[in-house]
């Protein structure tokens, strides 16, 4: 029997994919967007997320999917349901190459999905400035600008950092736009008041599209700052506060997080629930590339990835894991 993956690429060469996403259910809908989830995962991190992270300087969400922050892998997770809604609604021509016709539409359907994610929250789509404000603004190109990146930013579910906005970034692009280096985050904080107090001239829209939205981010995860060693002083002679093991542990609490919030996409899908388990957790639990162990001394890695796999050939591990997962997520299928 051909795999879930092959199915999908032969229905695309047909160009019965789209039609017979529609008309299948049960167990054969299962396996047909398990197949294409197979497919579609690896591209939009390969041709997408890794190049967004990178230009974010996350270079260890980067490296692979297990390496992906829960922010990271939440919003990589929002953008390969886009890219799997797109293909099966989309594909509806015979299609003898899927994985270049998918990477060529990774940009739209992702930029379209996020669009409503922001419709969603309130937040405009397309945030562009009403007459009345740029009036206000004196139609001044930095503050103008710093508007259109606020609304931009209210309708981000994330909070930056600590913070409510992200300063630190939109002092970097005032030296852009204006030329003048000498901005700090003081001179933002007041430039931002100085943009809200214009927007709060009309209270319907500020509420609608400022208020309202940014009420509904998620609360900052505080973490500790990083200081940075003093000059002529090794980095060896710090105390290191906490243990190696414990560092593994917090690294594999993260893996399994995502494990969990895979395998439930899966489940609510209907997707079967051995298949789902051992699919996750090779993909989870053994996709990195190392990065996350480039602090270690030579020869003292764990290995993860290798003993995964090789539990993972004995069919009452994979039994095992699926019994215990299933008493932890909800497989009920989302509305």
């Amino acid at each position: 029997m051909p795999s879930s993956a092959d199915l999908v690429r032969d229905l695309a060469r047909r160009g019965v994919l789209a039609d017979r996403a529609v008309d299948v259910t049960g167990s054969e809908y299962a396996r047909l967007t398990g197949g294409a989830y197979d497919i579609v995962w690896q591209l939009v991190f390969e041709r997408h997320t890794r190049g967004f992270e990178i230009k974010r300087g996350h270079p260890i969400c980067a490296s692979s999917v297990s390496g992906l922050r829960p922010d990271c892998l939440d919003r990589f997770q929002d953008d390969v349901e886009a890219v799997l809604e797109d293909l099966l609604r989309n594909a509806k021509v015979p299609i003898l190459n899927l994985e270049g016709w998918i990477t060529r539409r990774i940009n739209a359907a992702t930029v379209d999905a996020h669009r409503r994610r922001r419709g969603e929250r309130g937040a405009l789509q397309r945030p562009r400035l009403p007459q009345w404000l740029t009036r206000a603004l004196r139609d001044d190109p930095w503050l103008t600008r710093l508007a259109v990146e606020l609304l931009i930013w209210v309708g981000v579910p994330v909070a930056a950092g600590a913070g409510l906005w992200p300063l630190n970034a939109w002092a970097d692009l005032r030296a852009t736009v204006t030329g003048d280096l000498t901005g700090d985050e003081t001179t933002i904080a007041a430039d931002v008041e100085t943009v809200l107090t214009a927007m709060r001239q009309s209270r319907t829209w500020y509420t609608n599209f400022v208020e309202r939205p940014l009420g509904r981010k998620q609360a900052p995860v505080l973490s500790a700052p990083r200081s940075e060693p003093e000059p002529n002083r090794d980095e060896t002679d710090h105390l290191p506060l906490t243990e190696r093991h414990e560092t593994d542990d917090a690294h594999l609490h993260d893996l399994a997080a995502a494990a969990v919030r895979a395998i439930e996409r899966r489940l609510a899908n209907g997707e079967d629930p051995r298949d789902a388990v051992r699919a996750v957790v090779v993909q989870v639990f053994s996709g990195g590339t190392g990065a996350e162990d480039m602090d270690r001394t030579p020869g003292t890695t764990p290995g993860d990835g290798e003993r995964v796999l090789a539990l993972l050939a004995d069919p009452a591990v994979i039994d095992r894991i699926t019994s215990a997962a299933l008493e932890i997520v909800d497989p009920r299928p989302t509305n």
